[in-house]
């Protein structure tokens, strides 16, 4: 018997490493050539280590292209959509697992539907009411959806108010508290891991984004972070060493956001369905 579980152990871990080196070895890729020479980049046969080591290739894109500024760009539209769907699905969520009115079930469900319309359906309408609003080239497109909610992190959120007692919020009310004290005192704090939750899938979604700034912006100094990698590529002629730079300097953030909250993000996912 410890022979046998002994010889699962070894498997699933052989298999989890070959997996996790499959999956890293891209990332490697576009380190390494991030510090070579476009020769060497393209060489053959392949060379992994850059020889010599192209520091310069950092400066240079952001010499070459206004990366900072994309950069800056993508910072405030990944903040902006943080902040509308916390606010938004925080309330919505709370609504539904906590206010008790009629019809409740029936809106929830009209909202989860939501999630079964392609975005290829609703996007030439869209498109056409920004542009009669007078929002083409602006971040109103990008931003303003997210004050207006999300059904899947609407979803999410309420699933963990749902493990919430109930006598907590009615020690809450005797104690003074008003309705939205309670959400605000008692709702919020228990509820940290979903919150992180969403705040990592709306950050990747949002930072990692290229087709909605392509089809809304049109000025290059609005540009996004994802947008502004395609400034790299000329016609006909791609410098590839400035764009594996850049791409690992925007590859940057999504690391740190995720190693540093991935306990809390783990956390989230693993209770969201506990209950409801």
């Amino acid at each position: 018997m410890k022979l046998k579980k002994l010889t699962s152990t070894i498997l699933t871990y052989t298999f989890l490493i070959m997996g996790a080196i499959i999956f890293i070895i891209p990332f490697l890729f576009l380190i390494t050539s991030s510090f070579k020479s476009p020769e060497q980049i393209m060489s053959v046969p392949f060379r992994w280590l850059p020889k010599p080591w192209r520091w310069q290739n950092y400066i240079e894109a952001f010499r070459v292209q206004p990366f900072g500024r994309y950069y800056l760009n993508s910072t405030i539209v990944t903040s902006l959509n943080i902040l509308g769907i916390l606010t938004s699905c925080t309330l919505a969520g709370w609504g539904f697992s906590r206010k008790y009115y009629w019809g409740r079930d029936f809106f929830f469900l009209l909202i989860l539907s939501c999630m079964m319309i392609p975005g290829q359906v609703t996007m030439i309408p869209l498109y056409i009411m920004y542009s009669k609003l007078g929002w083409i080239n602006t971040y109103f497109p990008l931003i303003l959806p997210s004050f207006f909610g999300s059904p899947f992190y609407i979803f999410l959120i309420r699933q963990f108010f749902l493990t919430i007692p109930d006598e907590l919020a009615d020690a809450a009310v005797i104690d003074g508290c008003s309705p939205f004290k309670v959400f605000w005192y008692v709702g919020l704090p228990l509820v940290k891991p979903a919150l992180v939750s969403v705040t990592i899938f709306t950050f990747l979604a949002v930072w990692n984004d290229f087709f909605t700034p392509l089809i809304y912006l049109n000025s290059p100094q609005k540009y996004t972070v994802m947008l502004g990698l395609t400034a790299y590529q000329a016609e006909g002629f791609t410098h590839w060493e400035y764009l594996m730079a850049a791409s690992t300097v925007a590859m940057l953030p999504v690391f740190v956001v995720f190693l540093s909250l991935q306990r809390y993000f783990v956390q989230g996912m693993a209770m969201s369905g506990l209950k409801g």
